[in-house]
């Protein structure tokens, strides 16, 4: 029998892997090298790791990954989480944790891709103090860091920068939801939607899926904080986008031409005419010259 192309042997691993991600049952796939790897094209590659993220079993399909070798030859950043913390008592195993979110992720590529890689800087940022704790203080910019790199190094995705912009993004910011507390002003929650940007629902989503924790009371917990937080960003959203009735600056050209001087008087005349505009008598947002006249017509200002 003829010997297999090394780039065929690559191949074949990778197809196998997507058989098993798309029905859930296990076959175990062919060992490929990293040399064999090395021939297969960077959009082949990109195209089949994809086809394993956004399937239906996912967790078994990032398993074949593993035993085909193209995590220790395409992604060693997610192959040093295998086995990292399994074990121990100090904290979850970051590999069954990552493909446990993997899972529960929404079923679009940028938050697929985000779940797989948001903790790969935990492997270089576990530090465990002398009363136990356990700290991975910085692993998000770090986990940023080493995606910079894994692209420099594989390009994998090469000719798609909105979607590695994306990631990086999500990968950088996935704590941040998290972070959230009820007495965040709306000052804070307006910033942090702004500092979000685009990649807002993706963030939230991505929060969501993280959340992997087995007992149903934190579980809950934690959900219906990432959904406050987002119906808080919907209302100050609304808040904004509401049209002032009045335009800015009208008390002063308001207060010469009625002769009030700043006071409470004056206030009260800017209030009646908000409240006109409100209740549809007049329009919003008009020339000042507009709301002197119709104060003048109906005797406001008038002591």
């Amino acid at each position: 029998m003829p010997a297999v192309p090394a780039a065929d042997r690559a191949v074949h691993a990778l197809e196998v892997c997507v058989r098993v991600a798309e029905a859930g049952e296990w076959v175990q796939p062919p060992v490929a090298g990293i040399e064999d790897f090395k021939l297969v094209d960077v959009g082949g590659i990109r195209g089949q790791l994809e086809r394993v993220l956004m399937s239906r079993h996912p967790e078994e399909g990032l398993d074949a990954l593993l035993a085909c070798g193209a995590l220790d030859a395409l992604l060693p950043e997610i192959k040093a989480m295998v086995g990292f913390g399994d074990g121990e008592w100090r904290h979850k195993d970051v590999w069954k944790h990552t493909k446990q979110v993997v899972r529960q992720a929404v079923p679009r590529t940028e938050v697929r891709w985000a779940a797989l890689l948001h903790d790969i800087g935990k492997v270089k940022t576990r530090r465990i103090t002398p009363d136990g704790e356990v700290h991975f203080f910085g692993h998000a910019e770090v986990g940023a860091k080493m995606f910079d790199k894994m692209q420099r190094r594989l390009a994998l995705f090469t000719g798609a920068p909105a979607l590695e912009s994306t990631i990086r993004f999500l990968i950088l910011h996935h704590l941040r939801a998290s972070q959230y507390e009820r007495d965040w002003t709306d000052s804070a929650v307006r910033r942090f939607a702004r500092e979000m940007g685009p990649g807002l629902c993706d963030l939230l989503d991505l929060s969501r899926a993280d959340i992997t924790t087995k007992r149903p009371e934190k579980r809950r917990r934690g959900l219906e904080s990432i959904s406050e937080l987002a119906e808080r960003v919907r209302a100050v959203e609304l808040q904004d986008a509401k049209v002032p009735p009045l335009p800015t600056g009208l008390g002063v050209p308001l207060a010469t031409a009625l002769g009030i001087p700043p006071s409470p008087r004056l206030g009260d005349v800017m209030k009646a005419l908000k409240a006109a505009v409100e209740n549809g008598e007049i329009e919003a947002q008009r020339e000042p010259e507009y709301y002197i006249e119709y104060a003048r017509k109906t005797g406001l200002g008038k002591a």
